[in-house]
């Protein structure tokens, strides 16, 4: 069988306030375009086909879109549940689909149940929370671990000894290396599992790590299609093509398209924005790290780079004035205090037709201050002349 391994496509994720629907698309309309130049059999996810568990509109009908355009090209689809998938969302209507060509698993209910497509079992795995668990598999611990050990060993109970055998999972392999964007892998070790509890299959296609990497020549992690932290810049984006039969195993890595590859950049804001070397990047998403400070340095930054999305200053901290505000402010009139704030959010003083502006909001407001309080007064002295007569009567 010819199949194509991938994982954490995360439809609806941000990246720093920006919607990466437009990226992930382009990753599905290319995936499509493999299946039909391929030949592809079949299209295993191994999870966090969602960012959230409750996911946007949008993407779902680009999931529903994409399900349909796989299958018309020939292909099956296999989708495991991650740890941001819900269950019940995403294995709606399971029974159905099946029929259709499209094995969605959620649950823990047919782990030894395989899809099996020309003549190869496929044990898709979703992610199991030990919490839940441990104690319905009988694992031995209430950990990822124990968790795993306890399904590939049904696994390895129910499967066909003479079909080739793939298991997808979504875990935390111990020897992976991780990225910025996977946001819950492991605490204090917890969620590692060794890659040997995946050394009765055949083939291993993990999800949850976002960086393609092999453990194994049979346990691989594919990765996310599309970047989703700046910890990746300058690292490719793969799915893995892999051909399993009887004979052997045979994998190559295929790139992803990128809609905007990803910048990190370092410097004054003189040299980010001066330097030639860096106009490669002005179609990129950027994240600037400036060696000092810099007046409206994020403002200045897209001006050439339009797709700048963070900002950190790494530059000498400046002694700070440790008196409190109250004495700082004391003795200083209102023009003043407000021609320090000029000269702090614009780095220099303010000149003479912006301190006159200021000059004349000052006054107008000292003067409607001086009639709200004149009408207070008046209406507090009618409140007492009422309050008396009240009384009187």
């Amino acid at each position: 069988m010819r199949f194509l391994h991938t994982s954490d496509w995360h439809l609806g994720r941000a990246f720093h306030g920006v919607g990466l629907l437009p990226a992930q698309e382009l990753f599905l309309d290319d995936l499509v375009a493999t299946v039909e130049r391929e030949q592809v059999e079949a299209v295993l996810v191994s999870g966090d086909v969602y960012d959230r568990a409750l996911p946007p509109p949008d993407a779902v009908r680009l999931l529903s879109r994409t399900l349909g355009r796989l299958r018309r090209a020939g292909a099956q689809v296999v989708l495991s549940a991650g740890n941001h998938d819900s269950p019940a969302r995403l294995g709606f209507a399971d029974e159905v689909l099946a029929a259709a060509g499209v094995h969605v698993r959620t649950t823990a209910d047919s782990l030894t149940e395989p899809v099996r497509i020309d003549g190869v079992e496929i044990f898709p795995v979703p992610y199991l929370e030990p919490a839940f668990a441990a104690d319905r598999l009988g694992a031995g611990e209430r950990s990822h671990a124990g968790v795993l050990r306890a399904v590939t060993d049904r696994i390895a109970d129910a499967r066909s000894g003479d079909l080739p055998s793939v298991v997808m999972a979504h875990v935390f392999a111990a020897g992976a290396t991780t990225t910025d964007s996977e946001r819950d892998v492991s605490v204090g070790g917890l969620g590692v599992v060794p890659a040997e509890v995946f050394d009765a299959f055949d083939y291993a296609a993990l999800g949850h790590l976002h960086r393609p990497q092999q453990l194994s020549e049979r346990v691989r992690y594919s990765g996310s299609p599309v970047a989703m932290s700046f910890s990746e810049a300058g690292r490719s984006k793969s799915s893995l093509l892999v051909d399993l039969d009887e004979h052997g195993l045979a994998v190559r890595e295929l790139p992803a398209p990128v809609l905007r590859p990803l910048a990190r950049l370092r410097g004054s804001l003189e040299q980010l924005l001066d330097d030639p070397a860096l106009a490669d990047h002005a179609d990129s998403w950027v994240e600037a790290t400036l060696t000092e400070h810099a007046p409206r340095a994020m403002e200045r930054l897209r001006t050439r780079f339009p797709h700048c999305l963070r900002l950190e200053i790494d530059a000498p901290s400046r002694q700070g004035d440790l008196r409190s505000y109250a004495d700082r402010v004391r003795g200083r009139t209102d023009l003043q205090l407000c021609c320090d704030f000029v000269e702090h959010v614009l780095g220099r003083d303010a000149d003479e037709s912006e301190q006159e502006l200021l000059r004349e909001a000052i006054d107008g407001a000292a003067v409607q201050r001086r009639g709200a309080d004149r009408e207070t007064s008046g209406a507090e002295r009618a409140g007492d002349v009422g309050r008396g007569t009240t009384g009187a009567a």
